[in-house]
């Protein structure tokens, strides 16, 4: 038996969440086409079978924010979720972009510790999103190259280009780091990732479990909720609106247990879930633009996260949804801290709840049950309302 934790390490939009979903096959991670949409580390566990020649594994993937330089308090906490990542690690993968690169002249090598990444001079002829792109590069080269573990280059979104440009990429990587494997992949066709699987193992050290057999990842159900909410924000809002909210769950009732539970089809209603979440925002024009006239754009946000959280839980599901100006709360610690599940966790455990309500493990459903039937740990966890 083989385990370890693997930290999926990247630049924001490279595919860092699509490939975590894909690989554990369960969509535990919002994706969208806008850049920092991750804001904390997600773990997703993977069984891997024994086959002939090859242990059973089970591999613990990290998947990480978006590297890039801080401007704010949120910012800061996301690159320090990414460097708790790396601290505990087995091995790590840096996942690039091909579509990206291939428009690039030049990955540029990384610099030095004491190098200001702000005051690298532009090179004459390049755009400024060029330049900011070479600079942003050089900067995920420079963590890696204080790691000791393993470290794989997978190159995501080959059906994106033409597979002639793959090698001249892998090769300007190569030559700024020695990578233990170089895997191309396309994580939203799963092409690569059966190979991908099977060279993680031959990396790993031998160890027991370190999650349930069958659990899928370490988030509580409420967190996933609130992140299916913040997609639909993402999705539905423009300009500074998306990076400017923040989803917390206030109330999560689950419904009684029922000796049979309803199957599809059967008519028999399934139970209730009831749910009421605040979305946080910095300013008063960015609340109207949530609301939307006559409350629409609420109502439409509304609606399709409810869809998502219902095919989570595998219930019906009542969801209530409110609009908070909290002014500058990028800029406040206090605040960006209290959106941390494990934070809540934490406070629970030093005997400072906020109340008593689950926070329910997500696990995969046993064989024969519905798909989205989730199994769950009775763990206690405070209700956040940070103000």
């Amino acid at each position: 038996m083989r385990s370890g934790f693997v930290s999926i390490l990247g630049r924001p939009n490279a595919g860092k969440s699509t490939l975590l979903n894909a690989l554990i096959g369960e969509k535990i991670a919002i994706v969208t086409n806008k850049p920092q949409t991750t804001r904390n580390r997600i773990q997703g566990i993977v069984e891997v079978p024994a086959r002939k020649g090859r242990n059973a594994a089970q591999i613990v993937f990290v998947d990480t924010p978006g590297v890039h330089r801080p401007g704010s308090q949120l910012d800061r906490r996301m690159m320090q979720e990414v460097y708790e990542a790396l601290e505990s690690r087995d091995i790590v993968i840096l996942l690039v972009d091909a579509a990206r690169h291939s428009e690039l002249p030049e990955v540029p090598a990384p610099v030095s510790a004491g190098q200001a990444l702000e005051t690298t001079p532009p090179k004459k002829n390049r755009s400024r999103r060029a330049e900011n792109e070479s600079i942003e590069d050089a900067f995920v080269l420079q963590l890696i190259q204080k790691l000791d573990c393993p470290v794989f280059l997978v190159i995501n979104k080959i059906d994106l280009v033409v597979r002639a440009t793959l090698l001249p990429l892998i090769e300007r990587f190569s030559a700024l780091y020695s990578f233990a494997e170089v895997i191309p992949i396309s994580a939203r066709k799963k092409d690569g990732l059966d190979g991908l699987l099977m060279k993680l193992v031959e990396y790993l050290p031998k160890g027991e479990r370190y999650f349930p057999k069958d659990q899928f990842t370490d988030q509580p159900e409420r967190f996933l909720v609130a992140e299916l909410i913040r997609e639909r924000i993402l999705l539905e809002t423009g300009e500074e609106v998306p990076y400017a909210s923040a989803v917390v769950v206030e109330r999560f009732e689950e419904p009684e247990p029922v000796a049979k539970p309803a199957r599809a089809g059967s008519g028999a209603k399934l139970p209730l879930t009831r749910i009421s979440a605040v979305i946080y925002c910095e300013r008063s024009g960015q609340k109207a633009i949530l609301i939307g006239k006559g409350g629409s754009k609420l109502k439409s946000i509304g609606a399709a996260a409810r869809k998502e959280i219902e095919s989570l839980l595998g219930t019906r599901v009542y969801l209530e949804l409110h609009v908070i100006v909290e002014e500058n709360w990028r800029e406040s610690r206090y605040f960006v801290d209290s959106l941390d599940w494990r934070k809540q966790l934490e406070g629970l455990a030093s005997g400072k709840p906020r109340s008593e309500e689950k926070a329910d493990v997500t696990q995969s459903p046993p064989r024969g049950k519905p798909a989205r039937a989730l199994q769950k740990v009775g763990t206690a966890t405070p209700a956040t309302r940070a103000r």
